[in-house]
């Protein structure tokens, strides 16, 4: 099973890939790298605004398990937070 890791600065005007589509089940960890308080990371699909999607708190880390084909987006607010993200993918 590859491992991949990355870091990502995001913007609060467009949705950024940060989960590109796999042919195979993902499991996905993305932590927020800031420590400040009120600077969220903002998750969804390709539409996905600051206004209709989840959040990841500052500090905080989220795990997901992506079928295959799924992608997912982020967003930051305030704009330049950095993601970060682990991917575990099958071969």
């Amino acid at each position: 099973m590859p491992i991949h890791n990355d870091l990502i600065t995001l913007s609060n005007t467009a949705a950024t890939l940060v989960v590109e589509n796999d042919n195979m089940p993902q499991e996905v960890h993305l932590h927020n790298m800031t420590k400040s308080s009120n600077e969220y990371i903002h998750l969804g699909n390709a539409d996905m605004t600051l206004t209709n999607s989840i959040h990841i708190d500052p500090g905080e880390t989220v795990n997901y398990h992506l079928g295959p084909g799924d992608e997912l987006y982020a967003m930051s607010n305030p704009s330049g937070l950095v993601v970060g993200v682990l991917r575990i993918t099958q071969d």
